[in-house]
């Protein structure tokens, strides 16, 4: 096996395999774009069964040569095109934001019934949050992309979360990931961040329970 040992090694091997590299890449590209018109076609249905929209924003993202040498070196993957392939399952990554928890299960649902949508794996980190605070429903799915002579079966990462967690999210990223960050203030800084993010987890509850009252 063509193990490389280092992210340098790997992003050198990446540069050197340059065509098929730039090809799997635009195979993930066009997984994205088919996966967000799914969703797409789904709040346009329900905006005109129900008047109703449950998707706030959708938000697309491929791995940088970078983060997958990354990855490549975290999971011991062979220096090989194929294996990238096979063993990152989140290169191509869609998110979708909602206004309510009830709408993540519901679109996660409807995405899944669809006959040409594969289930790989599901991690639901709003029933289990991860110990730092974290919520969100991760899916990794496999869907066909249809090419001008071939079709081909693309892996992708969606992630489903409310507006409040993807705040979150996005803030804790900023905080915890930032240069020149005191140390000694880390322990400190996670406590308030789960702290804060048990509060939005509160909210999304209310929130949801304030859209049951106003249903009846």
């Amino acid at each position: 096996m063509n193990t490389l040992n280092s992210e340098e090694k790997i992003l050198e091997w990446l540069d050197n395999s340059l065509s098929p590299f730039k090809e799997l890449m635009a195979y993930y590209k066009c997984a994205m774009m088919e996966i967000e018109t799914k969703f797409n076609v789904l709040n346009e249905e329900l905006s005109l069964k129900y008047d109703y929209n449950p998707i706030e924003t959708i938000k697309s993202r491929l791995k940088s040569p970078k983060s997958i040498a990354m990855k490549m070196k975290k999971l011991n993957v062979s220096a090989s095109i194929e294996d990238i392939e096979k063993n990152i399952t989140d290169i191509a990554g869609i998110r979708i934001i909602c206004s309510y928890i009830s709408d993540i299960y519901m679109l996660a649902d409807a995405l899944l019934k669809q006959d040409d949508v594969k289930l790989i794996q599901i991690k639901d980190y709003i029933k289990n949050p991860k110990p730092n605070g974290y919520r969100s429903l991760h899916l990794i799915i496999e869907i066909p992309i249809f090419l001008h002579s071939d079709k081909k079966m693309m892996k992708a990462e969606v992630q489903i979360r409310t507006l409040s967690m993807d705040f979150w999210a996005s803030l804790e990223h900023k905080i915890k990931y930032k240069k020149n960050i005191n140390e000694s203030l880390i322990d400190e800084l996670s406590a308030e961040l789960l702290d804060c993010a048990n509060i939005c987890s509160q909210l999304d509850l209310r929130i949801e329970q304030i859209k049951l009252k106003a249903k009846n």
